[in-house]
């Protein structure tokens, strides 16, 4: 197969300058697929299997290894669940020390959290990439009060995102009583938000964040899971979280 190949090239080259230079083009008229179904009852390939097998041993390797230990299960949940709190508790920590400031507040779609429970026990590597399957990135946007008074109501509408800094009533499918750190909501201030850049983009139907613009230093919302993991068994801490009425509906 590697010398066919390599003699089309070579005939390829080797064609009058005036071919290569043709201009036809060529246009599709219709387009033709087929579905196959792939189960444990196929015949695998043992020739493929046999070169795939070092590789598929490092990832089982790399996957089982525990990262962590669970006090607890963590539970996902709305409008707050301490699985929620646990991750945006990550990046907000993970935030601090790869952008090297204090930023106000943090916020997690909901949807992103990809399991329902993180079993207590021995957390693998594996588990926290089921948890967190996507490269997302972790970014900073700054916000005026009004404009993140819209992202908490679309918080609210949705029924509660895991948050960080802040606390929020949900009244009538709006955000009210914000405080942030605190402190009343000021719609004149501006807020630094720890956010993910899916969002940030206008991902989970929050398109008011797209005016703003993004920092980034390319670090993922993943890696935050694993340096905050690091970071809590450096404290002598296991994965842990509570539920605080950070977001709650009276």
């Amino acid at each position: 197969m590697i010398n066919q190949l390599k003699r089309s090239v070579f005939a390829a080259l080797l064609l009058p300058a005036a071919l290569l230079a043709c201009r036809t083009a060529q246009v599709p008229v219709k387009a033709e697929h087929e579905r196959y179904r792939i189960n444990s009852g196929m015949k695998s390939d043992s020739s493929l299997a046999r070169v795939l097998q070092p590789y598929r041993d490092s990832v089982d390797r790399s996957m089982s290894e525990v990262v962590g230990i669970a006090d607890k299960a963590l539970d996902k949940k709305q409008p707050e669940g301490t699985l929620g709190n646990f991750m945006v508790d990550a990046f907000f920590y993970a935030a601090e020390q790869q952008f090297k400031l204090k930023p106000d507040v943090g916020i997690f779609n909901f949807g992103g959290i990809r399991l329902t429970q993180l079993p207590a026990g021995p957390v693998t590597r594996g588990k926290i990439f089921e948890l967190m399957p996507f490269d997302n990135q972790l970014v900073l946007q700054r916000l005026p009060g009004s404009a993140l008074q819209q992202l908490l109501d679309h918080v609210a509408a949705a029924k509660g995102w895991p948050v960080h800094g802040l606390t929020m009533e949900i009244r009538g499918g709006k955000a009210v009583n914000v405080r942030i750190n605190g402190a009343p909501l000021d719609p004149n201030k501006t807020y630094i938000l720890v956010n993910s850049d899916y969002v940030a983009n206008g991902g989970d139907n929050a398109a008011m964040l797209k005016a703003f613009p993004q920092q980034s230093v390319g670090y993922l919302q993943r890696d935050a899971l694993f340096d905050y993991i690091r970071h809590l068994k450096s404290q002598g801490k296991n994965i842990s979280a509570t539920e605080e009425n950070r977001v709650y509906v009276p």
